[in-house]
């Protein structure tokens, strides 16, 4: 779905100003602007750069993310996908209005915002993220999915009230702005490792461990604003090859804290085929 999509386009605001957004063709990919004259480009791709300023970084490089593309192709994470899809339908099916939004805070290829939108047929999607090679893909995740460029630490590009289903998997929380682009009757579904995420690698590649407080910092990261309906576990074990650890290591924050040639080293001495327990964390809630 193209982000000048009715449907999309209507949820959509300015960064700058927060005036809603129409299309103003310029030939090529357009553009999308506000009453105030402030200009959105539309990459050819797809997505929309709703950047404003520099973002705090780049996000994943084209190597990552096609490496990404293929791990997630696999069904390793379907686990994560089907989770989503289950708890997100009865949260749309309870919000009022033409159609829900079901938005990806940091959707990287999208995938599991596809995932969401095969379980919810009278959805629409918006991935947000800060990676330019992710969005590529995630503009063509799904017939129903857009896909903008944004920094969700920042005012996110949506009017008041416009979401029916925030999904934020493995993401940075944005506590206020989530809660003020759902819907009353929405939910935040919020995707955290477990202790046991993970856990066979941990060891083996000196890799960093889950914080133990890490329920506990999100609560806080969430609280005044959000209350919690429901915490489910979902687990799947993992049967992998050496290329997908590197991958599998590379999509977590231990990929800024370890030796890239000693990590490949100890993927190297591992037991073929490497099994890993893969255990999240789905935590439901609600807009206080």
């Amino acid at each position: 779905m193209a982000v000048t999509h009715p449907q999309v386009l209507a949820r959509l605001r300015c960064p700058v100003c927060a005036e809603p957004l129409a299309e103003a063709a310029t030939g090529g990919a357009g553009s999308l602007r506000c009453p105030r004259r402030h200009s959105f480009d539309v990459a050819r791709q797809g997505y929309v750069n709703l950047l404003t300023g520099r973002a705090p970084h780049v996000g994943d490089t084209a190597q990552m993310v096609a490496a990404r593309a293929d791990f997630l192709a696999a069904g390793h994470y379907d686990v994560v996908s089907a989770a989503l899809a289950e708890a997100a339908r009865p949260v749309a099916e309870r919000v009022a209005g033409a159609y829900p939004l079901v938005v990806d805070a940091g959707a990287g290829t999208g995938r599991h915002l596809a995932a969401v939108l095969a379980a919810l047929p009278d959805a629409v999607g918006l991935a947000l993220d800060v990676s330019k090679p992710a969005l590529r893909r995630a503009a063509r995740a799904h017939p129903r999915a857009a896909a903008a460029l944004a920094d969700t630490w920042q005012r996110l590009p949506l009017a008041d009230a416009s979401t029916a289903v925030l999904l934020d998997v493995f993401a940075p929380r944005n506590g206020a702005e989530f809660h003020r682009v759902l819907d009353p009757d929405g939910a935040l579904l919020v995707v955290t490792p477990t202790g046991a995420h993970l856990a066979e690698l941990v060891d083996a590649l000196d890799l960093l461990r889950v914080d133990p407080a890490k329920a506990d910092r999100v609560a806080d990261s969430l609280a005044g604003h959000f209350t919690p309906e429901r915490d489910e576990t979902h687990a799947a074990r993992l049967t992998l090859t050496g290329d997908e650890v590197a991958t599998l290591v590379g999509m977590g924050p231990s990929a800024w804290h370890t030796d890239p040639q000693r990590l490949a080293d100890r993927i190297a001495a591992l037991p073929r085929p490497v099994a890993v327990t893969a255990e999240i964390r789905l935590t439901v809630w609600r807009p206080r």
